[in-house]
């Protein structure tokens, strides 16, 4: 489990027991100044990302099956994928080094973070920029617990997600920004019905 839900309650003045019912949506929301629709948008799709807020870091300790299926270019066979099999740091090396501004051997330092998986070194130099947060250039860590949320908020800023927020809590917003977020619309079921009763509870505030 994270502790990043809990430095988040505290930071929005809520009760840090890591739990996310009403009172924490609507802290989260008052102390970002979340209309109840852009609130609803942005907690409905980090509650789905995350597992409800309990993983903030990617996960990179696959199976030779997995690694074939996710990367079948780089890993076309078994012999291929055996040597990153159950290897998190070996694998980020290999797959993320030379992408995304990453240095050789050095994609182990720049994996997905925070509650929308911040990933690669030029997207968390752009959020350090845009957010006036340094400090995550020598710490990338800082992603996973102090920042979550802001990795969050800085994707929605930095693709104009708030415009379609804006435009209403219904099937259609949800689908459209499913698809900003996911490249797809995997989950979109469950991002549903999260975004419509985190809606509810912010309404009724």
């Amino acid at each position: 489990m994270s502790n990043a839900l809990k430095l988040l309650q505290e930071k929005c003045g809520c009760t840090p027991d890591g739990s996310f019912g009403p009172n924490t949506a609507r802290g989260i929301a008052s102390h970002y100044e979340w209309t109840p629709e852009r609130g609803a948008h942005i907690l409905g799709q980090v509650v789905h990302e995350s597992g409800t807020f309990r993983y903030t870091r990617e996960n990179l300790n696959y199976s030779v099956e997995a690694m074939m299926k996710v990367w079948p270019s780089r890993f076309p066979t078994v012999e291929s994928a055996k040597p990153y099999e159950r290897n998190a740091k070996a694998l980020a090396d290999k797959v993320y080094s030379g992408r995304m501004g990453i240095p050789e051997n050095e994609g182990h330092k720049w994996i997905g973070r925070g509650f929308l998986q911040l990933t690669g070194y030029n997207n968390v130099r752009a959020f350090a920029s845009d957010m006036r947060l340094p400090e995550v250039m020598t710490d990338p860590s800082l992603l996973e617990e102090d920042y979550a949320m802001e990795t969050a908020i800085w994707f929605f800023d930095s693709n104009k997600l708030w415009k379609i927020c804006d435009e209403g809590v219904n099937d259609d917003t949800i689908k459209r920004l499913t698809k900003r977020i996911n490249g797809g619309y995997t989950g979109l079921d469950h991002r549903t019905k999260e975004t419509n009763k985190i809606y509810e509870w912010l309404k009724a505030s």
